[in-house]
């Protein structure tokens, strides 16, 4: 059975839907406004995975991952840029669709942009007010009453004290308590707005994630994931808004499982664009290979730290060349893995300890090992079909091992080909010192001639 870690309840719980086999599962996705970067590919790639196995584990899943399309930091991008905003999140948002095609990180089912959902937000701030959890301020924002919210604080596991005394917490005279948090927004001059109930405005960034999760999947969850930076205060905020504005006697939680994937750290500080401390994606694609990028995500665990280095990387390249070496010669059939077969075993008791990818890379490279020794196609199939399963291994293994990070000055494949002619040439005449000059050359720049009955076939370094 499978097992999630639930940052509520700070345990690993066995996995049960709450209707199964169907899973509701919504990840807060992107604020577009700027190109993403690692920390934002490693919320991609976890979720990606984790939809990944609750599909091959039979489940029926739909899932959701939103996009913020209008927050302060779009309009204030916007106004620098002389863009409209429209213009500005359709840029980032078909960059981000690039960057995540490139990790080959599948679409969701669902992927709801806030400004289409504004409506949704004024009927669940509606209901709030009516509740008495929402009240309009002097200054003309409609703010959420925290302190009138039974047990506010059980996710990031705060009382209302700690949290008082947080630094997130944002200084606003009009609000009645500091503790509240914005739900609808005036406009200021010169801003877009919608019309609402409370005067010109838009949404809060807390409500659009509650209205479009409801929308779209219904009151109750059974995952709700994102960052571990968004436990307090966006989900927070979110399951007091969503258990807020329920239906009467509706006692079952918003979320049962919550899910947060660790930091990603950079040069020993938590990457953030505040202090200018990230790396784009694009960035190290332009340096490295996309599937060597998704294996250096995936070979940790999702809640961990991760840790970005060059020399981390480079470790990923060389561990997913001996896994693509391991499959010359194997043919990309598309196959099911096999359960039943001891690795296939291994594989899925690892994914269903809370998806633990360090544990089933490590079964990858047993089974490699294993048709190193043995050479099997059966093995090798089965290689590709658990490697597919974590988005890895889908490549022809020659296109893999030949591929070259775009750091410029590399050997053009035409020329490491005629210079293999050359050299099968020379041994031909029992010139074996040309054929050497030439196996050595190319080796002092990183490419490796591997000698068989059938020809002679190269890769990098």
């Amino acid at each position: 059975m499978l097992k999630i870690y639930n940052s509520l309840t700070r345990t690993t719980e066995p996995f049960i839907p709450l209707e199964p086999p169907r899973v509701r599962m919504y990840v807060c996705g992107m604020t577009v406004y700027d190109f993403c970067h690692l920390g934002h590919a490693r919320v991609l790639i976890a979720f990606d995975v984790v939809q990944r196995w609750l599909r091959a584990s039979g489940y029926q899943l739909t899932y959701a991952r939103n996009i913020t399309d209008i927050d302060d930091k779009i309009i204030r991008r916007a106004a620098e840029t002389g863009e409209s905003i429209a213009d500005l999140t359709d840029r980032f948002i078909r960059y981000m669709d690039e960057d995540a095609a490139a990790l080959d990180v599948q679409k969701p089912d669902l992927e709801p942009r806030a400004t289409v959902h504004v409506a949704d937000m004024l009927e669940m701030i509606g209901k709030l007010e009516k509740r008495g959890l929402a009240y309009k301020a002097a200054g003309g924002d409609v703010n959420f009453s925290v302190r009138k919210f039974p047990g506010y604080g059980r996710l990031s596991g705060k009382s209302l004290e700690d949290l008082r005394a947080g630094e997130r917490i944002e200084v606003d005279p009009y609000k009645q308590d500091p503790l509240d948090f914005v739900l609808w927004k005036r406009a200021k001059e010169g801003e877009p707005f919608w019309q609402s109930p409370w005067g010109h405005g838009r949404p809060g960034w807390h409500i659009e994630c509650s209205a479009m999760s409801t929308k779209l999947l219904g009151a109750h969850l059974d995952i709700h994931g994102g960052g571990q930076d968004l436990q307090f205060p966006h989900h927070e905020n979110e399951i007091a808004q969503s258990e807020g504005a329920r239906d009467e006697g509706d006692g079952r939680p918003f979320v049962k499982y919550w899910m947060h994937n660790g930091f990603v750290r950079l040069q020993d500080q938590k990457m953030s664009k505040s202090t200018g401390n990230v790396a784009t994606i694009r960035e190290l694609l332009s340096h490295h290979h996309p599937e060597t990028v998704r294996f250096f995500v995936v070979r940790a665990h999702y809640r961990s730290p991760l840790n970005y280095s060059e020399e981390h990387l480079e470790d990923a390249r060389q561990g997913l060349a001996r896994l693509y070496t391991s499959l010359k010669g194997v043919p990309l059939d598309g196959g099911q893995p096999d359960w039943d077969e001891v690795h296939g075993r291994r594989f899925r008791q690892a994914m269903n300890d809370d998806f633990n990818t360090p544990e089933a890379v490590a079964v990858l490279f047993e089974l490699a090992n294993a048709i190193n020794r043995a050479r099997t196609v059966k093995l090798a199939r089965q290689l590709r079909a658990l490697g597919a399963v974590l988005g890895l291994l889908g490549r022809e293994s020659d296109t893999f091992l030949r591929a070259a990070p775009s750091r410029g000055g590399e050997t053009d494949p035409l020329l490491i080909d005629h210079l293999i002619a050359e050299r099968d040439e020379a041994r031909r005449a029992r010139d074996y010192r040309r054929a050497d000059e030439i196996r050595d050359d190319l080796l002092g720049k990183g490419i490796v001639l591997e000698d068989s009955p059938q020809g002679t076939t190269w890769r990098r370094q």
